[in-house]
């Protein structure tokens, strides 16, 4: 399982990465070679970390948890049911997560790493700093614990998660119509690319991973912002210098800036008129 994963994630990869230069989704800012450079290298390490560090202690849990620890261990039901209930909890804790590494100081220093990309695309996906994808193992601990799923869920989960994280990351230009159908279930490129806004309220929306349903559950979903106006990144380290390997890779453990604030000084804001509430559909 684990190398069909490996290889259709290669094969989607590689797939995406054609396509966003034929239909690109927003114009690039940088030059493609420099930021392939820096993303490549520091995704290398992110998944290094992974493999020896993610996955280890996630089979460790899976393969050693006894059966009466975990929420789905202590209700007797199906087990499509309990699978169906395993994926859906995986996909709420990611959210949960997601969100934590946002909202808690210390986290966000390694998670801003992601953040700063100046132009978002596939390369962006893994771009985690690995401080924080070590960090992620003890989250994963928990998860897997507190749920109690089974390997195959765990598994299955894993392919979604890696496929969409792809996916959503990608600067393809899908027709509208087709994205606002795939968005009802699906994080989209036009979603998570205003998780990417250098406006803070909008990186501060569209947590969800793989299913958009917990933003609306939460009412963190912003749909309403055209990709042409989006600038993607964070205010505070938008200079070329900012995302050079060694910047990015000691950006964590250095003096943090006011995120939100341009060099120039004021926060990025958008103007209220193109930035109503309770929107229900994707932005062209």
């Amino acid at each position: 399982m684990e190398f069909v994963i490996a290889v259709t994630s290669a094969c989607l990869f590689g797939g995406l990465f054609l396509l966003e230069r034929v239909l690109p989704l927003r114009q690039p800012t940088r030059l493609l070679w420099r930021r392939l450079l820096v993303n490549f290298t520091v995704s290398s390490l992110a998944l290094a970390v992974a493999a020896l560090v993610v996955q280890p202690a996630a089979a460790a849990m899976l393969g050693s948890q006894p059966s009466q620890i975990g929420l789905l261990n202590l209700v007797s039901a199906p087990a499509w049911l309990k699978a169906l209930a395993g994926f859906l909890l995986l996909d709420l804790s990611f959210y949960y997560w997601h969100r934590l590494n946002h909202r808690v100081g210390f986290l966000w220093r390694f998670h801003n790493v992601h953040h700063i990309d100046p132009d978002l695309d596939v390369s962006t996906a893994f771009r985690f700093h690995f401080g924080e994808v070590a960090l992620s193992a003890l989250f994963r601990v928990i998860q897997i614990t507190l749920i109690g799923m089974s390997v195959e869920t765990y598994l299955l989960y894993e392919f979604a998660f890696t496929t969409n994280t792809m996916f959503h990351h990608s600067n393809m230009r899908l027709p509208i119509k087709v994205e606002r159908w795939l968005n009802l279930c699906l994080v989209t490129p036009r979603m998570h690319g205003i998780h990417h806004s250098q406006v803070e309220r909008e990186t501060n929306s569209n947590y969800s991973v793989v299913l958009p349903w917990w933003d609306r559950l939460h009412h963190s979903l912003r749909l309403n912002i055209p990709q042409a106006q989006i600038q993607i990144g964070v205010p505070a380290y938008t200079q070329p210098d900012d995302n050079t390997l060694w910047n990015v890779l000691l950006m964590p453990f250095r003096r943090q800036r006011n995120y939100w604030n341009s060099p120039e000084g004021p926060s990025v804001e958008r103007e209220a008129s193109a930035d109503t509430a309770n929107q229900t559909t994707l932005a062209d």
